[in-house]
């Protein structure tokens, strides 16, 4: 339920936001701060003031504010309780604002102390630690200017998406959702940080699933004003607004302002008066229309948003580009240096690329994006003549073979040649993208191309589930929320009582059947299905059964229905009389994807069937909503790509920290995960029980020519693992509780927590890259 402005001042013009202005200017200043995303109990106050409208409003405080009745608001008036909860929730934010405490402020501390010799071994590091001396060395002086103190920094993050809130949905899906913890993460670590992205009138598609299984996109316009955005506005007070070149015309675009914690985000919208209809369209839609309209959306995004810093007065010193959506930023920073310093291109390259990182997260080729060289031509004639480059020139910038005339123009290729620093984001996403790009560096093995790898995270905060986040208060010592990549810290979850961990799992376990329930049984009354079908789906699973959960998007390298391949031995596992299984899937396959859409007709089509009718479902309109309930309530992930397809993957991350056990291929994050356990084991014995505590993988990360090969010998390792491991584990009592999957669940939080967090993600970026883009020549190919 999305409302438009007109309807909310039409609301507001009625009485209804008049009667507690104080109480009501706390909460909209809660509301606008993108902070109560990962604040439980400011999401609470939300909810209370009316559950039934929270969710009709997909989550969205602004929009319930606008349409809460006044009755509601007169409730809350004289609700003391309410009015403490407010008042503590503000004040948080207002302390957690204006905190001079945090860990970069700690870092330039000492980083300055270290510089006048106070400190040689500045404790740097995000788990308190000292780095290696070198790394403290350079980290020194790149934070120290003539005078001995701390140099500015602030790093700009370039994305087509941000996965912040499911009512902003201006994200796809894990590109996103990373992007968004990113920011999130920036601001809890207190780094000068802005992001820059699209404000997609229309956002990405809202799923529908009809009778016969088949998926439906469906979209609806975005209202700024029913937002948590502001129109962003220069120091003067002035709305900001860039122009950029287009063929025979510039293109306008408003900016809008989302406030994540300390962080800002600036989204360019085009949907403005001056633009002619196809113009203000460009933005309508997240990965929506034509080649062309791809090609518009990222020179607005990269050339656009470089516009956007300029106008607003700030000047990063790091532009991080996330994905080659973003690449044209690297090649405006180029400009703007020949410009500034009186450079000709070569030259301007030179000195740019160090401040410049490039993040590619896609292994598979066709995945990255390519233009028609025409297009290329047409669209940066003028712009190239402003590089003092030729066509020829500037296409070669954007080809694995920079003198093939016919290959066509790639981002990735463009950012890869920009770029001082570009990285994977696992350890074996790190190795295929340099044996993928090894062309644009010929004669060099693989091993020695310029591209490393950050592995992903999660932000925890925005990820636990509150009660088991208040577990995590009770029973971890020191602040797990700021510095969770301390592994000592995580230790101490084995502390947590078997019965007091188990009993909050399995309160998540309930609450995820019953959402369940709720999901599918709107959906299936949507579709018009039979009272009779609607009863069952009252009833569908048991908040008492091993639960198996699967979202993620619907792309066939994903293999969603790798499980359903043998249905018959399916069903046995999942009707085993003494250790029944129920599995829950979601997910969203891409509007063009028909080998996607089949793999969600599949799953719905064998749903139906009476031996899995209340043991196997699918729930459709996968977002954050729906994610957080599927890794906080279910007892295994489940995560099946063709290795090594998953760059990284951070559902399961997700999972792992609410305790839930992963069961996947080794490829992506899981392949470091488990590799990392199986060599710490080894070192203590072989001990073959330790091993195997964080999870299960299935099969042994062996690739075969075929796929079906492949997926032959993948769905019976898998089916294998759940029969003889998994279940049994999972049913095997001691006093009610089953002590030996609990001893898994926290050797994998234990393990995978301090590592695999969006904290330890932006903090390496940080001291890697973001501040060491001075330290040593840039990597980039001729």
């Amino acid at each position: 339920m999305r409302r438009t402005d007109s309807a909310m001042e039409a609301t507001a013009r009625s009485g209804v936001l008049a009667p507690q202005p104080l109480l009501l200017e706390r909460l909209q200043a809660i509301a606008h701060n993108l902070r109560w995303t990962w604040d439980p109990e400011a999401v609470e106050l939300f909810r209370r003031l009316d559950p039934e409208l929270w969710e009709q409003t997909d989550h969205n405080p602004v929009l319930l504010l606008g349409f809460l009745h006044p009755a509601r608001l007169e409730a809350a008036q004289a609700d003391e309780s309410f009015h403490s909860a407010v008042e503590r929730v503000a004040v948080g934010l207002e302390r957690y604002l204006a905190a001079e405490s945090t860990w970069y402020q700690r870092l330039q501390v000492e980083a300055a102390a270290a510089a006048k010799g106070d400190n040689p071994a500045a404790r740097v590091s995000l788990n308190g630690g000292a780095p290696d001396a070198q790394r403290a060395s350079r980290l020194v002086g790149s934070l120290s200017g003539n005078g001995g103190g701390p140099a500015a920094l602030l790093a700009a993050y370039f994305s087509a998406e941000f996965g912040l809130a499911e009512c902003l949905p201006i994200f796809a899906g894990g590109l996103g959702i990373l992007a968004g913890d990113h920011l999130k993460s920036a601001s809890d670590l207190g780094l000068p940080l802005v992001g820059i992205g699209l404000f997609y009138r229309h956002g990405y598609f809202r799923q529908r699933v009809d009778a016969a299984g088949r998926q439906d996109a469906r979209v609806e316009r975005l209202e700024p004003g029913a937002l948590p955005l502001t129109p962003a506005r220069r120091p003067d007070g002035s709305a900001v607004t860039v122009r950029v070149p287009f063929p025979g015309r510039q293109v306008e675009a408003q900016v809008w302002q989302a406030q994540v914690g300390r962080t800002s985000l600036y989204l360019l919208d085009t949907d403005v008066a001056a633009n002619d209809p196809a113009d203000r369209a460009i933005t309508a839609h997240l990965y929506g229309g034509d080649e062309e309209t791809r090609l518009q959306q990222e020179i607005l995004l990269g050339i656009g948003g470089c516009r956007v810093l300029e106008t607003l007065g700030l000047e990063p010193n790091v532009y991080h580009l996330n994905e080659g959506h973003c690449a044209f930023a690297a090649l405006e920073q180029v400009r703007r240096v020949m410009q500034r310093e009186r450079l000709d291109f070569a030259q301007a390259r030179e000195a740019a690329a160090a401040s410049l990182v490039f993040t590619t997260h896609t292994p598979v080729p066709a995945g990255h994006d390519y233009f028609p060289p025409a297009r290329i031509e047409r669209y940066f004639e003028q712009y190239r003549a402003e590089l003092g480059l030729s066509a020829r020139e500037l296409l070669a910038l954007g080809r694995t073979d920079s003198g093939n005339a016919e290959e066509a123009f790639c981002m990735t290729a463009l950012a890869l040649r920009l770029a001082g620093h570009s990285n994977g984001v696992s350890r074996l996403h790190g190795e295929v993208s340099r044996e993928m790009w090894r062309p644009l560096w010929p004669g060099m093995r693989a091993a020695e191309i310029p591209i490393g790898h950050v592995t992903n995270g999660i932000h925890l905060g925005s990820w636990i589930a509150p009660a088991l986040q208040r577990l995590y208060d009770a029973h971890l010592p020191g602040e797990w929320r700021e510095a969770p990549a301390g592994s000592q810290l995580w230790r101490q979850v084995e502390r947590v009582p078997d019965a007091e961990l188990w009993r909050a799992h399995e309160a998540q376990r309930r609450e995820l059947v019953e959402f369940a329930r709720g999901r599918l049984y709107a959906q299936l009354e949507r579709q018009g299905r039979p009272q009779p079908e609607l009863d069952a789906a009252a009833e569908a699973l048991d908040p008492g059964i091993l639960t198996i959960g699967f979202g993620r998007r619907f792309a066939t390298y994903k293999r969603a229905t790798l499980l359903l391949r043998d249905p018959e031995r399916l069903a046995g596992i999942l009707n085993h009389t003494e250790r029944p299984v129920q599995v829950i899937f979601t997910g969203k396959a891409h509007p063009r994807d028909e080998a996607g859409k089949e793999l969600i007709r599949q799953i719905v089509d064998l749903s139906r069937r009476p031996e899995f009718r209340r043991r196997l479902l699918f729930l459709e309109d996968y977002d954050p909503a729906v994610a957080r309930r599927l890794v906080q309530g279910a007892d295994v992930w489940l995560n099946t790509p063709r290795r090594p397809n998953e760059a990284s993957g951070t559902s399961g991350m997700k999972a792992a920290a609410n305790g839930v056990l992963n069961v996947s291929v080794p490829d992506g994050w899981w392949a470091e995960a488990w590799e990392d356990a199986e060599a710490e084991a080894g070192a203590s014995e072989g001990d073959e029980a330790r091993r195997l505590t964080i999870g299960w993988a299935i099969g042994d990360g062996r690739q075969y020519a075929a796929p079906a090969d492949q997926d032959e010998v993948d769905a019976e390792a898998l089916y294998h693992l759940i029969e003889h491991e998994i279940a049994p584990l999972f049913y095997r009592r001691e006093q009610g509780l089953p002590h030996g999957w609990i001893a898994r669940m926290k050797a994998s939080i234990a393990r995978l927590c301090p590592e695999f967090n969006s904290h330890r993600m932006v903090a390496e970026y940080t001291t890697r890259f973001y501040l060491g883009n001075a330290l040593g020549s840039p990597g980039y190919p001729a």
